[in-house]
């Protein structure tokens, strides 16, 4: 009797999955290729998810689209590609000056973040399960250097989520424009500057090749969260125990990527400095702008949006509780360290 039981426990089901980033990039697509992976592997392979680049389904900002409308049951991408849906979205993958990766993660957890997209989300009928996260980013690779708050006035600059509509406020140009579609653009001069993810991405995208002064650090995303879509329906409909792997599968694969982001990026960075990467960090007087233009933004969201003002407010409020703790230990270990290192 054992034996019928377990094989209609573990029925066979096949899903496709769209990634927002080409498999040219072997961390971050790997990323979804690492949960599939995994997911495989605890159910004996009786779960399989297939993983597509873009623009083989559809184009990697469309992938919200595909899977409220089940052209595709899941989709590895940042939800802050769709801000324009819903503002309180661009919190699951992280916002300017918010929080680093621990942070953003412990926020998704255990202080409400997971509750806030999810709930937006459900509106286009899908949920989500964290699923990686770069670390903090780079400041993006510039053809020219950038000063002055005067310097940002009309750059045309290839950046995702709010950090666009912050720096919009500072005379900037945001163009959101697909990873695979950046480096022709700065190339032509359609784009004077162009973000990432950090040294190893923007390495194997060749910015440098077009762009020779490289920006740190990305205050926009200090910690950038990417999630596993997945249409509502397609989820509900799932065995409760393939929803457990399918949540572990992406808790491996969360960690999976901040580690290998870790493991290759200084290396990269050396590289590229040696090929005449110019490092650069944004000035004093630029960050404090771009601070108080994004705490202006964050106000101007609050009114207009309930689940904005939700999300935000529970970021800030955890933000608040987590720093002291981050200052008193964590950051103190770390610039010990830094400046002591042999």
């Amino acid at each position: 009797m054992a034996a019928p039981a377990i094989a209609q426990s573990m029925p066979e089901i096949r899903w496709r999955l769209t990634s927002s980033f080409p498999k040219s990039l072997d961390t971050i697509f790997g990323t979804a290729q690492t949960f599939s992976k995994y997911l495989a592997e605890a159910t004996d392979n009786k779960f399989q998810i297939q993983v597509f680049s873009p623009g083989e389904i559809v184009g990697g900002l469309q992938a919200l689209d595909a899977v409220q409308n089940g052209a595709v049951e899941c989709a590895h991408t940042p939800v802050y590609f769709y801000f324009g849906k819903e503002p309180a979205l661009a919190l699951g993958t992280g916002i300017p000056f918010g929080l680093n990766a621990r942070q953003q993660h412990s926020w998704w957890h255990f202080a409400g973040g997971k509750e806030v997209v999810n709930d937006v989300l459900s509106r286009f009928n899908a949920t989500s399960l964290a699923c990686g996260n770069s670390g903090t980013q780079m400041g993006g690779f510039f053809r020219k250097e950038i000063n002055t708050i005067e310097d940002l006035k009309g750059l045309k600059f290839r950046i995702g989520g709010l950090g666009g509509v912050v720096l919009a406020k500072l005379g900037v140009v945001p163009q959101q424009v697909a990873p695979g579609d950046v480096y022709p653009a700065l190339e032509r001069g359609t784009l004077d500057a162009a973000e990432f993810v950090g040294p190893y991405d923007d390495e194997k995208l060749g910015f440098l090749k077009v762009a020779k002064y490289y920006y740190a650090p990305g205050w926009w995303e200090g910690g950038a969260m990417l999630h596993l879509v997945i249409n509502q329906q397609k989820w509900n409909e799932l065995p409760k125990h393939y929803q457990a792997i399918m949540s572990n599968a992406a808790e491996a694969a969360n960690s999976w990527m901040l580690a290998k982001y870790d493991a290759v990026n200084g290396n990269a960075l050396r590289r590229m400095v040696a090929n005449g990467a110019e490092l650069r960090t944004f000035s004093q007087p630029i960050m404090e702008a771009s601070l108080k233009a994004a705490n202006e933004l964050y106000g101007e969201l609050s009114a207009k949006s309930p689940d904005f003002k939700k999300g935000y407010d529970s970021m800030v409020a955890y933000r608040a509780e987590v720093l002291p703790w981050w200052q008193l230990n964590e950051y103190a270990f770390d610039t010990f360290m830094i400046r002591t290192r042999g």
